[in-house]
């Protein structure tokens, strides 16, 4: 049994909440954008397996379906699924917290230094990152994600709601019970 664990009445293994705050935190404080589900991805499903690849594409999904900032709600998720409503909001909290005393920090030395080279060198720099950990997430992902009518749904989703600019709603509306009912056949079929 790891440190970072504690046995459970059940004899399933719980992630401690300050566990769950400290990573939440950490990876709050490190990351930014779409940067912030390739850092969670990779330290609850490769380093510390608190979720498997499923798990953390059922995570994902929500957390972009659902209204608000994609990273936290995908570490309320993760959290409620780790610790229920305590480990939600541990993750919250670790999630918006410190980067928030940060941010408030950067606004203030970006008014003083922010037309500097410098200051426009090192954000260049960290969009660049930023592009980098979305595209290795991705990379990492396409194989378990691409299907033909998972991608059949995303190409439609694309082509109505970015090309033809049809209301986002009634699109949703219309393809989430197709997804789920495929999804649905497709394990049934699979007998997963």
């Amino acid at each position: 049994m790891s440190s970072q664990q504690s046995a459970d009445p059940g004899g399933k293994e719980r992630v401690p909440l300050l566990a769950i705050l400290g990573v939440s935190a950490r990876i709050g404080m490190t990351s930014f954008g779409g940067s912030t589900a390739a850092f969670l991805y990779r330290d609850l499903v490769e380093k510390r397996r608190w979720l498997d690849e499923d798990g953390f594409l059922t995570a994902l999904t929500l957390s972009q379906v659902l209204p608000g900032a994609n990273p936290v709600n995908l570490s309320i998720y993760v959290g409620s699924q780790l610790r229920g409503a305590a480990g939600a909001a541990a993750a919250a909290i670790g999630m918006v917290g410190p980067p928030f005393v940060i941010i408030l920090i950067l606004g203030l030395l970006y008014s003083r230094f922010g037309g500097t080279p410098i200051a426009h060198a090192i954000l260049g720099g960290l969009a660049a990152v930023g592009v980098g950990m979305t595209i290795s997430i991705g990379a990492k992902l396409v194989p378990k994600i691409m299907q033909l009518v998972p991608a059949l749904i995303a190409v439609t989703i694309f082509v109505t709601v970015g090309v033809l600019h049809w209301p986002m709603i009634p699109v949703v509306l219309v393809l989430t019970p197709a997804s789920i009912a495929w999804h649905w056949f497709a394990k049934k079929r699979g007998g997963k």
